[in-house]
């Protein structure tokens, strides 16, 4: 078997679409596609922030554009992924990173505060989702990356909305991985540990709570953008097309300890 880096793991002219790219992992995911040479489409609610994303990228000599969005409307996630196709000729790389967290006890969680979540980390996800299958299944190719967490293993307390929805990707990904099989789509997770971001802030505030976490990890530290590029990198590109329906978690060795 002969191959090279470029044949496996190269994206070059590959469209990529990265949901909630404006800021913390959602960059770190956009500029590691960019990167591998594809063209990097960022989506999320602040124009600013995608700029930001999208200059770095330009600075690192990739290519991306920005489309300011709320994944939580169905039907301009619809209209957003049309024009890329249009405007760029196909997508094949869709990564669902979108997500946000209200961390509350079960007394305290408002209906809208379960909607918020719900509406972001699932619902959101799902017809995004579905908005690019119905591309990549007309061209027979394609990669859907949903970005999973540990909430959807272990029980985190005051998370409980935020671990249900991140229970519901998990299983989304495997039953859509095995429907869009037939169409040689491939859909995987990614499931982070714990890695500072402006989400998880608050689990860092207190200095005993950010001990404990670090403790907790065989490795010893909190993951960074960084720690995610290259699973992502993989799972989008030619290496990974016999892998669909797993999440894979990248945490540290938390869960096998």
């Amino acid at each position: 078997m002969q191959g090279s880096l470029t044949q496996w793991f190269g994206l070059e002219g590959r469209v990529a679409l990265v949901t909630g790219a404006g800021r913390g992992l959602g960059a770190g995911y956009a500029s590691a596609l960019a990167a591998a040479g594809a063209f990097v489409v960022c989506v999320g609610r602040r124009i600013d922030s995608l700029e930001k994303t999208v200059a770095q990228i330009h600075r690192d000599g990739g290519r991306a554009t920005a489309f300011p969005a709320d994944v939580t409307r169905p039907a301009l996630m619809r209209e957003i992924i049309d024009r890329v196709v249009k405007d760029y000729g196909s997508l094949d790389i869709l990564v669902n990173n979108a997500g946000t967290e209200i961390a509350k006890g079960i007394q305290e969680v408002a209906e809208k505060d379960y909607d918020t979540i719900m509406g972001t980390n699932l619902k959101g996800l799902y017809f995004t989702a579905q908005a690019a299958a119905n591309h990549m299944i007309r061209r027979r190719r394609g990669k859907i990356i949903n970005i999973g967490s540990l909430a959807s293993q272990i029980g985190i307390a005051g998370s409980t909305v935020y671990s249900a929805s991140k229970g519901g990707v998990l299983q989304f990904t495997r039953a859509l991985a095995v429907e869009l099989a037939p169409y040689n789509i491939q859909v995987n997770a990614i499931g982070p540990g714990y890695f500072r971001t402006e989400m998880t802030e608050p689990f860092f505030q207190d200095p005993e709570h950010r001990q404990w976490i670090e403790q907790r990890i065989p490795m010893g530290r909190v993951g960074t953008a960084a720690d995610l590029a290259a699973t992502v990198v993989f799972l989008a590109g030619p290496g990974a097309d016999y892998i669909t329906g797993q999440i894979i978690y990248v945490d540290g060795g938390w869960l096998a300890s």
